[in-house]
């Protein structure tokens, strides 16, 4: 009998649990129609700051995909005193306040730093440019890539890599042939969420580059000129972009386990 009753505290705490998460997103979604927030989103300001959000947050997601798919395939494959280093400093950025991880990029690379003033000295604005949101957004995501990729790479059987290498096949082909379309799903999962958090970052790119605006800056510059409810209707268009991006985990998960 107390064992039974004991058995209620598991399902009440999970249903309490998702309440408390869920609620104020239901109840968002319950005080903004569609129409609301399809208006919010063709003003000119909310276009031009998704154009920025998007070009920034695709191009941060891109480098990150490049250079942290291979880095994920390394990390698997090495010592692990190496690889737990390797990860320890790929997860700081992920750990930081996203506030200081702006003041350390404009550190580095604002105007009066030696970095920056050499790249302005060239051409190359990173303050308040496209460029800085882009930034910005790669040093808070992009780690979620390479991260993710390390531990797909890492549940693979290294029987089937072993495989290929006794017919001859030489790295760039195992890792392009086997062990990449082998760990691509997980992957994808990684990359999904590292566009997500770059896409809705806010604190570093308000530090680095303010303008041009992105969408989570409008999102904050409308909250502060027009209240609340103004600011709702954006954060509804965010609601359903999380989902439609969860769904694609949701998706791509069971594609792995199936």
């Amino acid at each position: 009998m107390n064992t039974w009753r004991a058995g209620w505290l598991f399902p009440v705490a999970a249903l309490l649990f998702v309440a408390a998460v869920a609620g104020p997103i239901v109840a968002v979604l319950a005080g903004v129609t569609p129409g609301e927030a399809v208006a919010a989103f063709s003003a000119p300001a909310a276009r031009s700051a998704l154009d920025t959000s998007l070009r920034a947050s695709l191009s941060a997601t891109l480098v990150a995909t490049i250079l942290g798919v291979p880095a994920g395939y390394y990390m698997a494959r090495c010592a692990p005193p190496v690889r737990a280093a390797l990860i320890f400093t790929l997860a700081l950025p992920l750990a930081l306040p996203p506030v200081a991880s702006g003041i350390i990029l404009l550190s580095v690379a604002g105007a009066r730093a030696p970095l920056g003033a050499w790249l302005a000295a060239h051409g190359i604005a990173i303050p308040d440019s496209q460029t800085g949101v882009a930034i910005a957004e790669f040093f808070v995501s992009g780690s979620f890539v390479a991260i993710a990729a390390t531990a797909a790479f890492s549940a693979l059987d290294p029987i089937y890599e072993d495989a290929a290498r006794t017919l001859g096949a030489g790295e760039m082909r195992i890792f392009a042939r086997v062990a990449l379309p082998a760990a691509a799903a997980n992957i994808a999962i990684g990359v999904a969420f590292a566009w997500l958090r770059a896409i809705g970052e806010y604190g570093a790119t308000s530090v680095l580059a303010y303008h041009p605006t992105s969408l989570p800056v409008a999102l904050y510059v409308a909250l502060s000129a027009s209240g609340v409810q103004a600011a709702l209707a954006l954060a509804y268009g965010f609601i359903v972009l999380a989902a439609a991006v969860l769904f694609v985990q949701w998706v791509l998960q069971r594609r792995v386990v199936g």
